[in-house]
């Protein structure tokens, strides 16, 4: 059996990451990769990895993604430009017509039927059409506050009310992450920023919430989000941001959604820039009521970057094998490391 075929669409931390994650696989190869930093155009993948390409081919950095996507030539699409499935859709289409299989790492493609039920009909739809699957995934939404709450509910005869946290570093996300989440803003810009929408926080409170309560059979009827700036009293600085004393190093987010007028689940994400600057330990909590009781906690954090990276990586084989259509991580098995040759999870 041939290789497993990649593109990737996007090359920045999650992109570039997922090229280093895939080298180490066995039975995958990338063979393409569209990408619109002009730094990075033309050049080699293992130039701009740094990574010895030995006897390898060159991947050559494209900027049109026609170039890289050849029907019948590339497997699966790893999507790592947007946040938004409005962002996304156009790119998935396009992929998608191309009888090629995506991943997309945009928070809202998680579970895009959460906020855009519309363009979630009409993603199946051109899934279906064309023989192929698409997924949203990443460490959150896709696994921490949605997917492993749900695992966890398994082992309960009734569930009362959901409560999780995850308070984590954003240092290994990249600009648009930052900008997102209003990292080096003053607090009069962050709070400017939440009334024009340009400062978004945590993308997928709504995903989450959605996907917690489809999972379990609840229906909810309101979803409430709030922000707040995590300011700093010293200097930080990452490869992608720098953030004064007295400025903003992150974001204060949570979810709420309530069933029947009751607070049902409860998701609190602050999340900034090398929390252990200022003495913040990061974790991901998890706290069911119901029967039994569980409590649950993981500390440190799974980290963000190389857990979203794992994520859509692991998930190649589950989504070459899904049946056509857009599916979510209730849909698909279970996540796990591929230690082995990846072509021997491929169902032929």
């Amino acid at each position: 059996m041939e290789n497993i075929k990649v593109v990737i669409w996007g090359f920045g931390a999650m992109g570039s990451g997922m090229a280093e994650m895939l080298l180490k696989k066995k039975g995958v190869e990338i063979v393409g990769i569209c990408d619109r930093n002009e730094a990075r155009v033309g050049k080699d993948m293992y130039e701009v990895l740094g990574i010895e390409r030995g006897d390898n081919q060159p991947v050559i950095i494209a900027n049109n993604i026609e170039d890289v996507l050849v029907e019948g030539a590339v497997d699966v699409a790893l999507l790592a430009t947007d946040s938004f499935t409005k962002g996304a859709f156009e790119k998935i289409k396009l992929v998608v017509q191309k009888k090629i299989n995506v991943i997309s790492t945009a928070e809202e493609m998680a579970y895009p039927q959460a906020q855009e039920p519309e363009l979630a009909k009409e993603m199946n739809r051109l899934a279906k059409e064309n023989g192929v699957s698409i997924l949203g995934t990443g460490i959150n939404p896709g696994f921490v506050l949605d997917l492993l709450i749900l695992a966890l509910t398994g082992t309960c005869e009734e569930v009362d009310y959901i409560k999780a946290a995850r308070i984590n570093d954003l240092a290994p996300f990249g600009r648009a992450v930052m900008e997102e989440q209003g990292v080096g803003l003053t607090v009069e810009e962050f709070e400017e920023g939440v009334k024009t929408g340009k400062v978004a926080g945590h993308v997928g409170f709504p995903e989450s919430i959605r996907m917690v309560a489809d999972g379990i059979g609840w229906n909810i009827d309101n979803i409430e989000q709030t922000r707040e700036p995590i300011t700093t009293n010293f200097e930080r600085e990452t490869k992608y941001a720098k953030v004064e004393a007295g400025n903003v190093a992150g974001c204060r987010q949570c979810g709420y959604g309530y069933v029947d007028g009751e607070l049902k689940i409860d998701m609190e994400h602050p999340q900034q820039i090398l929390p252990e600057t200022e003495g913040v330990d990061t974790g991901d909590y998890i706290w069911i009521k119901g029967t039994p009781d569980i409590n649950m906690q993981i500390k440190p954090e799974i980290p963000g970057g190389i857990g979203t990276i794992a994520m859509c990586i692991n998930m190649i084989p589950h989504v070459i094998n899904a049946s056509a259509g857009l599916k979510t991580m209730l849909d698909l098995p279970v996540p796990r490391a591929i230690m082995g040759d990846m072509r021997d999870l491929i169902e032929r």
